[in-house]
């Protein structure tokens, strides 16, 4: 009786693993075909399954702290730094940034502090800056008040400032870093958003975050750009771009969300590539390549559930 449901099983996890590699071959073979002028955002199979994290490429210091440190990434950050370091062990400013990343807040600023109430315009690279004399210690100030995401800031919300005066034992006792040649001055120069109303509407932040994207392209921050874009979408998916440059980064941004979501149909996660054609279509409900690539998921997760 065992060994009948053994082969039973068997024969199931079969018929599954057949019916989902007619799948992907249809997906190869029909792909671009059936797309009409769209089909440059269909993608190959990715060469190598070996996770990121275990082939990391290069990026600049200004990079990381753009797009990782200054989102809140402190994992991906802190891993990406490491790397960096062992292709740049001497470069100060990273292990700089490493160490305002990995120690602790309280022991570097001290636990005494004084209020602050965030003004419009403020961000924590203007901050470090008047109660730190250091506009690249933004990290571990954002870190003393427990903030999950430098970027973001309220106006009339309260943060926590070091009493000490600039220049006392409270402050890190690591001089401040000096960037190497291709990084000099790019960790101050990062983008840091600005503090904005606690009670702004959803349309006006979506407006906003779309503007801010645009900023964003035009100083060469094009990954920051297209998520903040991201993030407008996602309050207002049938946000009018602002100009042409909107519409182009909207055009890209929702070839990624296609691209990944062809990923996640390879490596059979079903639900959460529809999810991610569902979000495209609410952006776009015309976008063909979503629409057929859905149409597939949905019709392989119907069959697989009858197995």
């Amino acid at each position: 009786m065992a060994s009948a449901r053994q082969l039973m099983g068997s024969r199931q996890w079969r018929a599954r693993a057949m019916l989902y590699a007619c799948a992907l071959a249809m997906l190869g073979m029909n792909g671009c075909a059936r797309l009409g002028g769209r089909s440059s955002v269909v993608v190959t199979p990715p060469v190598s399954s070996v996770a990121p994290a275990e082939m990391p490429r290069e990026r600049s210091l200004a990079t990381i702290v753009n797009n990782e440190l200054q989102l809140g990434h402190y994992s991906e950050g802190e891993k990406a730094l490491r790397w960096y370091l062992k292709q740049h062990p001497g470069d100060r400013a990273a292990q700089a940034m490493l160490r305002q990343l990995t120690a602790d807040p309280r022991q570097m600023l001290g636990d005494r502090w004084r209020p602050h109430v965030v003004q419009s315009g403020d961000s924590y690279s203007t901050l470090a800056t008047r109660y730190l004399g250091d506009p690249n210690l933004f990290l571990i100030l954002a870190r003393y008040n427990n903030s999950s995401n430098p970027s973001m800031l309220r106006v009339g919300e309260t943060l926590h400032m070091p009493a000490s005066a600039k220049g006392t034992s409270s402050a890190p006792e690591t001089p401040p870093a000096v960037p190497g040649d291709d990084d000099r001055g790019a960790i101050a120069a990062a983008p840091q958003a600005i503090a904005t109303p606690a009670t702004e509407l959803p349309a006006a932040k979506a407006r906003r975050l779309q503007n801010e994207s645009v900023a964003l392209l035009d100083q060469g921050h094009k990954d920051q750009a297209l998520a903040r874009l991201g993030e407008a979408l996602a309050i207002e998916p049938r946000l009018k771009p602002v100009d042409t440059k909107a519409t182009t980064l909207r055009t890209q941004l929702l070839g990624s969300y296609h691209e990944r979501a062809i990923v996640l149909y390879r490596d059979q996660q079903l639900e959460q590539a529809i999810a991610l054609w569902n979000r495209v279509l609410a952006i776009d409900p015309g976008y063909e390549p979503a629409i057929a690539y859905r149409a597939r998921a949905r019709e392989l997760q119907h069959r697989l559930k009858q197995y």
